[in-house]
């Protein structure tokens, strides 16, 4: 089989690719560049989306002797990606862009790059499993569940399952650096990073400001509101906050406050004491199932952030939206963030926060 690999020039693609090339397929390495110049170019962090990224890649490329192809996706990195991360907190909301990176870009623009290089499948080196049973196909957790990484996939489309190979779904992260040693890999002990690759040292205000401008709704003062209704101080711009934040308030209080909402409407900033965190339920839209809906239960596992623990809850469709009721209240719900839904390990699917319930 010919399989083209997305390569960031770290360790986890690169023993993907190196598994694959064991495995006597026909290795095409790509390297998706999106910045001008990334966080490595720029003195700071690891490169994942740059120049810097495309040389690692072509050096693990020529080392097991397989064509490498640098890809120019800037333009639609920035219309797909960083055009609605930006959009996402000009609303008030807290968007995952790594999930849309995957769905629109990796799965999407990548796959039909691949399909140019007469590739049959695309593969990552993500941690997750696709199995096929029964005539069927299903995205599932890794089996290394400290470093699972099916909740950032939910948003692929169940179509491409079937081309696409995740080579690193049975293996932990030391397993993997220490095939990246016997392979030579000058990347092996590289760390992993932990930022989003286009907000430079992780500073989502500075960035925000350079695509929003200071003019912005966004980053206007506003009043902050207490759950009663009272005012307590101003705010910076509610682009600066997120649901659950504490620190950076600039308000006085005996008992900790956080962040419990964001009214764009108003450009105000609710904040309350910690149990006024807690809620049951919330609607999900853009969902995007990876089973049949027919398959579906009513009582699914859902998680709404990548180190959240899944919890049991139900769901109940409405047009092309769910509301989804969890058994236990959950701590800081965001709309904007990704919920995902599981049936054990199987990925049911997924889909955006949109408003909290009670």
């Amino acid at each position: 089989m010919r399989v083209a690999v997305a390569m960031s020039g770290g360790v986890d693609s690169s023993v993907a690719a190196a598994l694959l090339k064991r495995q006597g397929h026909e290795v095409v390495g790509v390297t998706m560049r999106f910045l001008d110049q990334d966080p490595a170019e720029a003195g700071g962090g690891r490169g994942c989306c740059g120049m810097l990224a495309v040389r690692d890649a072509a050096r693990v490329a020529a080392t097991l002797g397989f064509p490498h192809y640098p890809l120019d996706f800037r333009q639609d990195f920035e219309r797909d990606i960083i055009e609605d991360f930006c959009s996402e907190y000009a609303r008030g909301r807290t968007p995952n862009p790594c999930i849309a990176c995957n769905t629109y870009i990796k799965w999407g623009e990548m796959l039909r790059y691949a399909e140019k290089l007469d590739c049959d499948y695309i593969a990552t080196g993500h941690y997750a499993r696709i199995i096929f049973d029964s005539g069927k196909y299903s995205l599932q957790r890794s089996k290394n569940k400290d470093k699972d990484q099916s909740y950032a996939l939910w948003g692929i489309p169940y179509s491409t399952l079937s081309r696409t190979i995740l080579p690193l779904g049975d293996l932990s992260k030391a397993e993997v650096r220490k095939i990246a040693g016997m392979s030579g890999f000058l990347n092996a002990d590289r760390p992993e990073s932990q930022e989003i690759c286009f907000i430079p040292d992780n500073d989502y205000a500075a960035a925000l400001k350079n695509w929003l401008t200071d003019e912005s709704a966004a980053f206007k003062p506003g009043p902050v509101y207490n759950t009663a209704g009272e005012k307590l101080g101003e705010h910076k711009g509610f682009a600066n906050y997120t649901v659950g934040q504490r620190k950076g308030l600039g308000i006085s209080s005996r008992a900790p406050l956080y962040v419990v909402k964001i009214c764009k409407e108003d450009n105000s900033v609710i904040v309350g004491g910690d149990e006024e965190l807690l809620s049951k339920s919330f609607t999900v839209s853009s969902v995007n199932f990876l089973i049949d809906l027919r398959d579906i239960s009513k009582n699914i596992a859902a998680k709404i952030r990548y180190k959240h623990r899944e919890s049991p809850a139900t769901v109940d469709f409405f047009g092309d939206g769910m509301t989804v009721t969890f058994k236990e209240s959950q701590r800081a719900i965001t709309p904007g963030q990704s919920a995902v839904f599981y049936s054990g390990d199987v990925v049911i699917g997924g889909g955006i926060i949109d408003k909290m319930g009670e």
